[in-house]
């Protein structure tokens, strides 16, 4: 079996290129990450399990035991950010795998062990005393003076680090709880950063930077920026002293960030160890290394973590051979967080400005993440010299105009709907989200039917994951409060879910969605994870097909891995029925939606099928509504009714709840309204497929008339950060039968008054107009007359007023020619 690795990751943005460095086909690579990394993980993870932060060792250690209890035992346990070291070295001691334990890790993750070694070593080092409380930080500076730092010792990026400059600041400053800190004097010198691989024995690549402030000055609200090195002395001398400090510190190879006070002129510079990490610089260090210098240092960790030679660009020795020197700027957050962007121009196209950036959108909500990742603005410089990019650097901080302003939470939400659908499907949506909060429409066309519901509508000129994000932010900007991003259309969803990611949103995951989308995945990750198997095949043409569902054995159903509404959704009960209709599904089509390579064939479930609508909060799954599904037309799953009604008495009830659960657990889903369609065969429930949106046919409608509880309006507090009201109000029956015309025909007319008089009915819905062309199933797309929406204390009930109602339907039609369009 190949290796199984498991991989802490944080980050939304691609510092580590993970696809590259290990190959996802001959390894089972799985990750542990949060929601809002999981869209920056490379294609094809063995497996994926969200977590609420890394840092977590609960919830972290639940996730491996899960990664092993599917995958097995890994070879290796990776993580590449500073803050996920230590857990992954106890991880590594507790499963007894190979890699770095946590007293290798002590000197670069203990700031009061680091300096003590160094100390031991002679490396200077500034004096360092343990600070459990007030009296023993006014000893030290009792002995060494003031001001003072105060900081965490085994903090990152200057979190929680103080500056007291008194005996009056120490009165003042109150311990963090629960957190071991020391003390410092405060040093006004200039802060230098090195970068680079330490191969055991001496250095490999490296280069030396300078801070144009500090980071402590960064976390009080300033710019900090950092530019290369080029003056051959002051490299001379720092070469010399990180040599020095690796040595010390490191029992082996490492890629490394070394920070050092300065003071002195260039040709004798005083240096002193401010702190070293065992990881790649922060910051856009790992990006302008691959950009500029084309040395990957973020591969190098990850080759060294799974016992791999170090890549030979980065263990050659000395600077690495690019002629430019790099340089970046993070401009910080200017208002308190939760804040909305309401100004930041890019900067990259200027003159003299950055090569690369990370710029908020206007209109982009900023939550109170940590790290330098989601600190601000962040902009990537390069040039021929120190001081060419360091004048970039200080233009571009004094140019570049970024605003925000705080959310006010008293405000009315806004949520910000990509796209609509069709008038009779999805008004009732429309009017239970204006019930909820301020609809925003975000559409390539415009408004009319809508507009009743709508506080605004901003136009995209394509549904492309940005534009989308564009025209959503342009929604959100101006608004005070909280907002939201949400779609029901499948067609959407994608580049719902990628524009909710860049604008700092609620929403599920990009790879939860695509996981969804793609029924390969979706079938490929649930045999993964041994939720109630089905027996499947990826196929390309008639002949694999045959083959395939030789081997599985007849009856099969085909149907393409991207598309919607049941199209191209075809039984096969014999290999002529196969050859026949196989083109059905080959040839399938879905407005908007691209089809994927080849289909997916699968056994066929024989049993009855039921869609479940389920409420997903922080990987809570809660199941709220079950529908019983009417099919018809076979081969072709038409779907031509659905009944919600009293589930939780079935003897199935417990199992589809399990299934369900965990489905969304190997599909990665963790948030959101979704959509599962189940077939309750002999053999126990079986997942066909599940949707990460609300449910279509008027079924969360349905759930609303049956039990209370409005699927709409908790998609909208979900997307909005709050807490669904899933509490049921009444316990009913609901159904929905769609009438269809006898044969392929043209509308006349077509009046559902009388229909809507009959007691028990909640509503009767036009779904064709007089002049509309329907053409039954295959040749058509759900060509339904109309739909009768009916509530009743039973099943029974229900069917009676059905069957009255479609009786006072009166439909004149007339033949439809058979020209190969479609209705």
């Amino acid at each position: 079996m190949p290796e199984h690795l498991i991989v802490l990751h944080r980050w939304a943005d691609r510092y580590a290129n993970y696809g590259s460095y290990v190959d996802h086909g001959a390894h089972r690579v799985s990750y542990v990450t949060t929601r809002r990394a999981a869209g920056s993980l490379p294609e094809a993870p063995a497996a994926v399990r969200t977590v609420h932060s890394t840092e977590d060792g609960k919830e972290v250690r639940a996730a491996v035991s899960s990664l092993i209890e599917e995958r097995g035992r890994p070879a290796r346990v990776v993580a590449l950010h500073e803050v996920d070291l230590d857990m992954a070295a106890e991880l590594r001691e507790e499963l007894g795998v190979p890699g770095e334990r946590l007293a290798g890790l002590a000197p670069f993750r203990d700031k009061l062990v680091m300096a003590r070694r160094l100390a031991a070593a002679g490396v200077p080092v500034p004096a360092t005393g343990p600070a459990p409380d007030h009296e023993a930080v006014r000893a030290f500076a009792a002995a060494h003076g003031w001001p003072v730092l105060v900081k965490p010792l085994r903090g990152t990026a200057s979190a929680g680090v103080a500056r007291l400059d008194s005996e009056a600041d120490l009165a003042a400053y109150s311990f963090p709880p629960d957190l071991a800190m020391l003390v410092q004097p405060y040093l006004p010198h200039e802060v230098l950063h090195v970068d680079g691989v330490y191969h055991g024995t001496g250095l490999g690549a490296w280069r030396a930077s300078r801070y144009l402030n500090t980071c402590l000055g960064f976390t009080a609200g300033a710019p900090l920026g950092s530019v290369e090195l080029d003056d051959p002395r002051l490299l001379k001398a720092v070469g010399a002293f990180t040599a020095e400090v690796l040595r010390a510190v490191s029992d082996g190879p490492r890629v490394f960030h070394l920070e050092l006070f300065r003071s002195g002129p260039d040709s004798a510079p005083e240096l002193q160890v401010l702190e070293v990490g065992a990881r790649p610089g922060g910051a856009e260090v790992p990006f302008v290394w691959r950009e500029v210098h084309g040395i990957d240092l973020m591969e190098a960790a990850f080759a060294l973590q799974i016992g791999a030679p170090l890549p030979a660009a980065a263990r050659a020795a000395g600077e690495p051979p690019s002629v430019e020197r790099g340089g970046w700027l993070l401009v910080p957050t200017p208002a308190a967080r939760p804040c909305r962007v309401t100004a930041a121009d890019p900067q990259v196209g200027t003159d003299g400005g950055p090569y690369a950036e990370r710029v908020p959108l206007v209109g982009q909500t900023l939550d109170d993440l940590p790290g330098y990742e989601h600190a601000g603005a962040r902009f990537r410089f390069r040039g021929a010299s120190t001081a060419e990019v360091q004048a970039a650097v200080e233009r571009t901080a004094t140019a570049f105009e970024y605003r925000c302003t705080s959310i006010d939470e008293s405000a009315r939400g806004l949520v910000v709907l990509v796209g609509s659908g069709g008038r009779p499907y999805r008004e009732y949506a429309f009017a239970a989200a204006a019930a909820r909060a301020d609809v925003a429409l975000v559409t390539t066309a415009e408004p009319s039917w809508q507009q009743p519901y709508l506080a605004g509508c901003h136009r995209m000129p394509q549904d492309t994951p940005d534009a989308t994000a564009a025209a959503a932010a342009r929604a959100c900007a101006a608004h005070p409060g909280r907002v939201g991003l949400l779609t029901w259309d499948e067609v959407l969803l994608e580049a719902t879910a990628e524009a909710a990611s860049r604008l700092g949103l609620p929403h599920m995951s990009l790879l939860a969605a695509r996981n969804c989308r793609d029924k390969l995945s979706t079938r490929r990750l649930l045999a993964a994870a041994g939720v109630a198997g089905v027996k499947f095949a990826h196929v390309h043409g008639q002949q694999e097909a045959l083959r395939a569902a030789e081997s599985i054995g007849y009856p099969v159903v085909v149907k393409p891995r991207s598309l919607a509404g049941s199209a191209g959704v075809v039984v096969m009960h014999g290999p002529d029925e196969l050859r026949a209709l196989y083109h059905y599904a080959a040839e399938a089509v879905f407005p908007g939606i691209e089809p994927l390579d080849g289909l997916v064939l699968e056994e066929f479930l024989d049993g009855p099928e039921v869609s479940v609508d389920s409420v997903v909060r922080d990987r809570e799954v809660q199941p709220v509504n079950v529908a019983r599904k009417r099919l018809g037309f076979e081969p072709f799953f038409e779907e031509i009714g659905h009944l919600v009604s009293r589930w939780r008495h079935e003897p199935w009830a417990d199992e589809l709840t399990h299934l369900v659960v965990e489905a969304h657990r190997a599909l990665g889903v963790t948030m959101g309204v979704t959509h599962a369609e189940v077939r309750l065969t002999a053999a126990g429930p079986r997942l066909v497929e599940l949707n990460g949106r609300l449910g279509g046919d008027f079924i969360p409608h349905l759930g609303s008339l049956a039990t209370g509880i409005d699927l709409t309006a908790a998609a909208v507090d979900l997307a909005l950060g709050r807490e669904p009201d899933l509490r049921q109000q009444r316990d009913v029956c609901a159904e929905v039968r769609f009438l269809y015309p006898d044969r392929d025909c043209v509308v006349r007319s077509l009046d559902t008054a009388a229909a809507a008089a009959v007691p028990g009915v909640a509503e009767v819905v036009r779904l064709a107009q007089p002049g509309a062309r329907l053409l039954l199933p295959p040749r058509g797309v759900v060509p339904r007359l109309a739909a009768l929406l009916v509530t009743g204390e039973t099943p029974e009930e229900c069917q009676v007023v059905l069957d009255r109602a479609a009786a006072l339907v009166a439909v004149e039609l007339e033949p439809a020619g058979h020209d190969g369009g479609t209705a």
